[in-house]
């Protein structure tokens, strides 16, 4: 299907009308509605009449509590008081940024901005990023790790130290150490 002259003017007017697209395609038929999108588009057409689905001329209802007469009122304070260790609540009761004092002791001549950063330099971030003091530690990295060896220390911990804490903070199940295997029947003594 192309669009000649007669099938255009008929878009422009039911466009201007405030039929959709959906609408426009049927109408017009063998379009798409993705067709009649693009053609509006390459147009330019922007005018539109509103249809009723697109802005309702109807006044809104009040709520309850409003209403004169009523006698239930809308409690006071935070509607939807945070949980206590919510996000929310969480964010407003978080410290702000302070770097530690090992990463003070940095020379300003040392310090890499990311414009600055090379292939070498340590990219371990410091500060806040959003401040302009924010930088990189810029020390010779370790060979094989984008860290120096003080960063890669506070970066990587050895497994053993990971199971540990996870050993600590997750008890194991112990019923499945104790289960027989599948299929094999225990015979009580």
């Amino acid at each position: 299907m192309s669009w000649n002259d007669d099938r255009v003017e008929q878009l422009k007017k039911l466009w201007s009308e405030g039929l959709s697209a959906s609408q426009i395609a049927s109408r017009l038929g063998g379009v798409t509605r993705n067709a009649v999108i693009g053609k509006v588009h390459r147009l330019g057409l922007s005018g539109r009449a509103t249809t009723s689905r697109m802005k309702s001329h109807r006044p809104r209802p009040r709520p309850a509590a409003n209403l004169p007469g009523n006698k239930r009122m809308m409690p006071k304070g935070n509607r939807f008081p945070a949980a206590p260790n919510s996000p929310l609540q969480m964010i407003y009761q978080a410290e702000p940024f302070m770097p530690s004092a090992e990463e003070l002791d940095i020379p300003m001549a040392e310090r890499k901005t990311i414009q600055t950063l090379q292939e070498c330099h340590c990219r371990w971030p410091i500060g806040d990023p959003q401040m302009a003091d924010f930088h990189f530690c810029g020390k010779q990295k370790a060979a094989g790790l984008p860290y120096c060896e003080f960063h890669a220390r506070r970066a990587f911990q050895p497994p053993q130290a990971r199971r540990r804490e996870r050993d600590v903070s997750e008890p194991m199940i112990p019923a499945i150490a104790t289960m027989p295997a599948a299929g094999k029947e225990t015979v009580d003594g």
